[in-house]
């Protein structure tokens, strides 16, 4: 016992003084019934955090053995966490649980020297996945407000996770986030937006029958006036006609089947006339209409003779039959026409094609063995190059002169994953068919000279320029027996791409490729060996 009472006791003659001073002070302050008459804390052990270092034996609470919380003293020099110590006395008797002494709660002080020192220790963040250190008086303004690692509640799902989580949770993984539909704007949970695109009215859907694109609320009204190719009823449905067709059909079933739409509309007159009242006729856009049976309403309608009736209703069946007509011969007459237009627009098209090919074929001609390609949009080409995408473009195609070889680039970005040539531009000459091919002898020979221009506007330009022979049994040269020869001839590494960056090789997102070709031309190479040239006549 006195082991422990060591212990718990201040150390020294200074320590026990202000202890002694700590109590008097409180007396004073707490007046007659001390200061333990108030209420027990929800906290009732003492703090039980890791301290760096360790936690001495002085600072600990002999009931919770935890570090001391609102420290307290006993008239016998014992500390204690004050929760612990008032629990103690309320609940197992009034002593004091390390030596038995008499011990009411009003004798009970507060221990303000110890409480600074605890308050002063080292601590680590108990949270996992936290590693700060700071004073425990610091501890619950960092775990309430400053950790990451602090659990926190989303406030739209009520999701427990990690402070430092939050922000993307609630930005991009909270299923009750707010979201915007992309199409009418209307804001909702992310977890509602799927059922949601499934109605949205402005959604962009496809009409199942002509493949056309409409916003949702349009499309009702294209299946029933402009879908070319939706099944719609026959225009004499009305009157019993079975058929449905696509609308492009209908005006060659209404010519087909005059007769059984006559035959039809015959029956359903004289059915009307059976009746013992009759229908009005409706004067509709200078056109006599009569109503269909389904809307008779014989009581609203006041009697009649039913053979003037029957007489309006054959003169407006010969006023019908004869707009048939007269429609069927202007639905041919369009027909014809629109037959007629439509082989001529083909053949303008065509026309046109051949022309801007000719235009592209002169131009290529005018380039003199002197081609020089302008690269656009390069960063666009860098970015997809540096997102590991192959990168691989083409130039038009050029001749080296009249008559000459028709060439082209071709240029490849390398990825950061190539082997060997990776971040490098790559550049190639090929082959293409020409319109002097056949005049030309093969393969290709000549020095070609390439080159990466550099744009600034001084006086010394810094080309990146690289020269090369052509290598006739190679087959890059020979003939070539398609549109453009598959086989190129150049430089895997032609030039770094880190050195565009060295001058001034980009200039308005343009890249430009100088190619210099110097054929060499055998016009004699038909001749042969024991040809002898014929001496020209002398003038007469």
């Amino acid at each position: 016992m006195n082991e422990v009472e060591d212990d718990l006791s201040c150390e020294g003659g200074f320590q026990s003084a202000c202890s002694a001073a700590c109590a008097v002070g409180m007396k004073e302050d707490c007046g007659v019934n001390g200061p333990c008459s108030q209420p027990l804390p929800e906290d009732t052990q003492g703090y039980d955090v890791d301290f760096e270092p360790a936690l001495e034996s002085k600072y600990e609470c002999p009931i919770c053995l935890m570090a001391l919380r609102e420290a307290v003293q006993t008239p016998c020099g014992h500390r204690f966490c004050r929760g612990c110590i008032v629990k103690s006395i309320r609940d197992a008797g009034q002593k004091c649980p390390v030596d038995n002494e008499m011990l009411l709660e009003t004798q009970l002080f507060p221990d303000n020297f110890a409480k600074r020192e605890i308050l002063s220790l080292t601590v680590k963040c108990p949270n996992k996945g936290c590693y700060q250190r700071m004073e425990l008086r610091h501890l619950e303004d960092h775990k309430s407000g400053q950790c990451d690692y602090a659990f926190v509640e989303c406030l739209l799902c009520d999701a427990a996770l990690l402070k430092k989580d939050l922000k993307e949770h609630t930005d991009s993984k909270c299923p009750k986030r707010p979201v915007s539909c992309a199409n009418c704007a209307m804001l909702m949970p992310y977890q509602d937006i799927q059922g949601h695109n499934l109605n949205c009215p402005l959604a962009n859907v496809t009409c199942e029958y002509c493949n056309m694109e409409l916003i949702r609320e349009q499309m009702p009204n294209h299946y029933d006036l402009d879908c070319p190719k939706a099944p719609m009823p026959c225009t004499f449905s009305m009157f019993g006609c079975p058929e449905k067709m696509q609308r492009h059909a209908l005006a060659m079933h209404l010519q087909d089947f005059t007769q059984a739409h006559m035959r039809l509309m015959a029956q359903t007159l004289r059915s009307m006339s059976s009746q013992a009242s009759c229908t009005e006729i409706v004067d509709l856009d200078g056109s006599f209409l009569p109503l269909l049976p389904g809307s008779l309403l014989p009581s609203q309608l006041p009697p009649c003779d039913c053979p003037p009736a029957v007489q309006h209703l054959k003169e407006t069946l010969q006023h019908l039959e004869g707009r048939l007509v007269r429609q069927d011969h202007q639905i041919r007459e369009l027909t014809a026409k629109m037959e007629t237009q439509c082989g001529q627009v083909g053949d303008l098209k065509r026309r046109n094609r051949a022309l801007e090919e000719r235009v592209s074929e002169l131009e290529a001609q005018q380039c003199n063995g002197i081609f020089i390609w302008k690269v656009e949009n390069f960063s666009h080409h860098l970015r997809a190059q540096g997102e590991d995408q192959p990168v691989v473009l083409h130039s038009r195609g050029f001749y080296t002169g009249k008559p000459g070889y028709k060439l082209c680039l071709r240029m490849h970005l390398q990825t950061p994953s190539a082997q060997r040539c990776s971040n490098y531009i790559s550049l190639f000459v090929h082959t293409m068919q020409g319109e002097y091919d056949t005049y030309l002898p093969w393969p290709f020979q000549g020095t070609i000279r390439l080159s990466i221009i550099d744009q600034s506007e001084g006086s010394v330009k810094h080309n990146h320029e690289e020269i090369m022979e052509s290598k006739p049994e190679l087959a890059a040269f020979q003939r070539p027996t398609v549109p453009r020869n598959p086989k190129g001839f150049g430089y895997v590494t032609f030039m770094p791409l880190h050195m565009l960056r060295q001058h001034s090789y980009v200039r308005d997102d343009a890249l430009l490729v100088r190619c210099e070709v110097m054929a060499r031309l055998d016009m004699n190479w038909r001749r042969k060996e024991d040809f002898q040239p014929r001496s020209a006549d002398s003038g007469l």
